[in-house]
Protein backbone atom coordinates (compact mmCIF):
# COMPACT_ATOMS: atom_id res chain seq x y z
CA UNK A 1 0.00 0.00 0.00
CA UNK A 2 1.15 3.47 -1.19
CA UNK A 3 2.44 5.66 2.45
CA UNK A 4 0.12 8.26 1.15
CA UNK A 5 -2.81 5.98 1.41
CA UNK A 6 -1.55 4.33 4.55
CA UNK A 7 -1.29 8.02 6.25
CA UNK A 8 -5.04 8.59 5.00
CA UNK A 9 -6.25 5.94 6.56
CA UNK A 10 -4.31 6.15 9.79
CA UNK A 11 -5.63 9.87 9.96
CA UNK A 12 -9.34 8.72 9.11
CA UNK A 13 -9.22 6.05 12.45
CA UNK A 14 -7.47 8.44 14.24
CA UNK A 15 -10.15 11.80 13.50
CA UNK A 16 -13.08 9.13 13.82
CA UNK A 17 -11.91 7.45 17.31
CA UNK A 18 -14.23 8.07 20.58
CA UNK A 19 -12.73 10.76 22.18
CA UNK A 20 -10.78 9.77 25.64
CA UNK A 21 -11.29 10.58 28.95
CA UNK A 22 -10.56 14.04 29.52
CA UNK A 23 -10.93 14.68 26.34
CA UNK A 24 -10.66 18.53 25.43
CA UNK A 25 -13.57 20.58 25.51
CA UNK A 26 -14.44 22.23 22.02
CA UNK A 27 -16.46 25.29 21.04
CA UNK A 28 -18.99 24.39 18.41
CA UNK A 29 -17.22 26.23 15.90
CA UNK A 30 -14.04 23.83 16.11
CA UNK A 31 -16.34 20.58 16.77
CA UNK A 32 -16.92 21.07 13.12
CA UNK A 33 -13.55 20.97 12.46
CA UNK A 34 -13.06 17.22 14.13
CA UNK A 35 -13.27 14.84 10.65
CA UNK A 36 -12.76 17.47 9.05
CA UNK A 37 -9.55 19.20 6.80
CA UNK A 38 -8.07 22.68 7.87
CA UNK A 39 -6.20 23.70 4.63
CA UNK A 40 -3.77 26.98 4.43
CA UNK A 41 -2.48 28.30 1.54
CA UNK A 42 0.42 30.81 1.47
CA UNK A 43 0.99 33.42 -0.75
CA UNK A 44 3.44 31.37 -2.73
CA UNK A 45 0.57 29.05 -3.34
CA UNK A 46 1.34 25.82 -1.30
CA UNK A 47 -0.89 24.66 0.87
CA UNK A 48 -0.62 22.67 4.82
CA UNK A 49 -3.29 20.91 6.00
CA UNK A 50 -3.96 20.29 9.32
CA UNK A 51 -6.91 17.41 11.13
CA UNK A 52 -7.56 17.97 14.95
CA UNK A 53 -9.09 15.54 17.00
CA UNK A 54 -11.57 15.45 19.82
CA UNK A 55 -9.01 14.85 22.67
CA UNK A 56 -7.00 17.48 21.93
CA UNK A 57 -4.51 16.50 19.30
CA UNK A 58 -3.54 17.13 15.94
CA UNK A 59 -1.64 15.79 13.05
CA UNK A 60 -0.41 17.96 9.64
CA UNK A 61 1.55 17.69 6.78
CA UNK A 62 3.38 21.28 6.10
CA UNK A 63 4.02 22.66 2.73
CA UNK A 64 6.95 20.64 1.95
CA UNK A 65 4.67 18.03 3.22
CA UNK A 66 6.22 16.80 6.31
CA UNK A 67 4.20 15.17 8.93
CA UNK A 68 3.94 16.60 12.22
CA UNK A 69 1.46 16.49 15.37
CA UNK A 70 0.88 17.47 18.48
CA UNK A 71 -1.49 19.15 20.85
CA UNK A 72 -4.12 21.86 20.78
CA UNK A 73 -6.36 23.59 23.17
CA UNK A 74 -8.91 26.68 22.87
CA UNK A 75 -8.20 30.05 25.00
CA UNK A 76 -10.94 32.39 25.17
CA UNK A 77 -11.78 33.23 20.98
CA UNK A 78 -8.23 31.55 19.54
CA UNK A 79 -7.00 28.04 18.63
CA UNK A 80 -3.52 27.15 20.02
CA UNK A 81 -1.37 25.01 18.52
CA UNK A 82 1.91 23.73 19.72
CA UNK A 83 4.18 21.17 18.13
CA UNK A 84 5.15 18.12 19.94
CA UNK A 85 6.61 16.21 16.87
CA UNK A 86 8.84 15.13 14.85
CA UNK A 87 10.63 18.67 17.21
CA UNK A 88 8.81 19.80 20.12
CA UNK A 89 8.30 23.44 19.80
CA UNK A 90 8.86 25.13 23.37
CA UNK A 91 5.73 28.01 22.48
CA UNK A 92 2.03 27.64 21.16
CA UNK A 93 1.06 29.33 17.74
CA UNK A 94 -2.23 30.84 18.47
CA UNK A 95 -4.94 31.91 15.57
CA UNK A 96 -8.59 33.17 15.68
CA UNK A 97 -11.36 30.52 15.51
CA UNK A 98 -13.41 31.35 12.54
CA UNK A 99 -17.29 32.06 12.47
CA UNK A 100 -17.64 30.24 8.87
CA UNK A 101 -15.67 28.02 6.38
CA UNK A 102 -13.40 30.21 4.84
CA UNK A 103 -11.08 32.95 6.79
CA UNK A 104 -7.96 34.60 6.65
CA UNK A 105 -4.20 34.44 9.16
CA UNK A 106 -0.86 34.56 9.91
CA UNK A 107 1.55 31.71 9.11
CA UNK A 108 3.59 31.91 12.58
CA UNK A 109 5.90 33.10 9.80
CA UNK A 110 3.88 36.49 9.67
CA UNK A 111 3.03 35.33 5.96
CA UNK A 112 -0.57 35.70 5.32
CA UNK A 113 -3.02 32.75 5.11
CA UNK A 114 -6.18 32.04 3.24
CA UNK A 115 -7.43 29.07 5.32
CA UNK A 116 -10.59 27.06 4.17
CA UNK A 117 -12.30 23.73 6.07
CA UNK A 118 -12.73 20.76 3.57
CA UNK A 119 -15.31 18.50 4.34
CA UNK A 120 -13.33 14.97 5.64
CA UNK A 121 -10.34 13.92 5.32
CA UNK A 122 -8.43 14.63 1.91
CA UNK A 123 -5.27 15.13 0.91
CA UNK A 124 -4.97 18.36 -1.52
CA UNK A 125 -2.23 19.38 -4.00
CA UNK A 126 1.06 20.57 -2.31
CA UNK A 127 0.30 23.68 -4.75
CA UNK A 128 -2.96 25.24 -4.96
CA UNK A 129 -4.42 25.54 -8.53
Amino acid sequence: MKPAVLFLAFATALLTSAPEAGAAVASEMLQKAFGNTIVSTYPDGRTALIWLRADGQFSGKGRRRLLYSGVWEEKGDKLCLRQTRPLPIPFAYCTAIPSGTTWTGKAITGEPLKMQLLPGVVEVPAVAP
